[in-house]
């Protein structure tokens, strides 16, 4: 019967979650087309305004969904009472697409509206990309150690070309998401790369490290987010199968010290410190989500 029930509801599932996110990221990039032929400061803040909602739309529209055709419990347990005028950084951990949807609209009532740090190759994925464009969301350009080996000239240029992305938006309070993992939990990743935490995969210090650089005076906490799917291996088959039974969503408020700012690419004190700080905060993590999936 749960078979039958879980093959109906897939497609209708899946269709609605498409058009919900077609919809809403189309208006989005219309806006933004209208942001880049009028470039006048009074009307991109409106237009601005106007699209964070429809952002926030979409993603409350998606959860609303995952309640209607899942029997499930959105557990959401926060610390310390979260302002919508300060400017937040949240780590998370990454499980499934669907952490995103969740953590859109978990900021929606509560922070500012969020800006995910993207790689500069995701500008050209379907309305993701150009939705992200629209609304000032950086898109990062990494270059590894070997890469400023064979070109110097380019040491730090990163780092400014983040800088002036941020720029955008440092008149309005903003919440930052990164991934720290840098990908997404798949038990084939967690054996390839040895990691130490039986329900994460290794923290990479240096995108966190990376944005702190960039932009870490205007931070006024990091919210450390932790994410569960209790009981099931594949979150986002399972939701859009109706077999979502449980989500917990956990956050620990930080307070930013200038001891997690520094040079982590070129000081190796600091980049020792700083993988002491990230490794013990993904061990805690890790504790409280063996307590969830026990």
């Amino acid at each position: 019967m749960n078979l039958l029930r879980s093959i109906f509801i897939f497609p209708i599932h899946l269709v609605l979650q498409l058009s919900n996110m077609g919809f809403w990221g189309g208006l989005i990039i219309i806006f933004g087309l209208i942001r880049f032929l009028l470039p006048i400061r009074t009307v991109n803040k409106a237009l601005l305004k106007v699209m964070h909602r429809l952002y926030f739309t979409f993603a409350i529209i998606s959860v609303a969904m995952i309640k209607i055709f899942n029997r499930i419990e959105i557990r959401i347990d926060i610390d310390e009472p979260l302002n919508k005028q300060k400017w937040y950084l949240i780590t998370a951990n990454h499980i499934s697409y669907l952490d995103i949807i969740l953590l859109i609209d978990f900021c929606a009532p509560r922070i500012p509206p969020p800006k995910f740090f993207l790689k500069k190759e995701l500008i050209w994925l379907p309305f993701v990309g150009l939705a992200a464009w629209a609304m000032d969301m950086p898109f990062m350009r990494r270059y590894s150690q070997s890469f400023l080996q064979k070109h110097p000239h380019l040491k730090g240029k990163d780092i400014e070309a983040t800088r002036r992305s941020c720029e955008k938006f440092v008149d309005t309070p903003t919440t930052v998401i990164n991934f720290v993992e840098g990908t997404r939990f798949t038990l084939q990743k967690h054996a390839e790369r040895k990691s130490p935490y039986s329900h994460l995969l290794r923290p990479k210090a240096g995108g966190i490290a990376f944005t702190l650089t960039a932009m870490g005076e205007l931070f006024s906490n990091i919210l450390d987010i932790t994410i569960a799917y209790p009981n099931t291996r594949h979150p986002m088959m399972d939701m859009l199968s109706g077999r979502m039974t449980t989500i917990i969503i956990d956050v620990k408020t930080i307070e930013l010290s200038n001891e997690l700012i520094g040079n982590y690419f070129e000081n190796e004190h600091f980049k020792n410190s700083f993988q002491v700080w990230i490794n013990k905060l993904w061990h805690d993590k890790n504790k409280r989500m063996q307590q969830w999936m026990n």
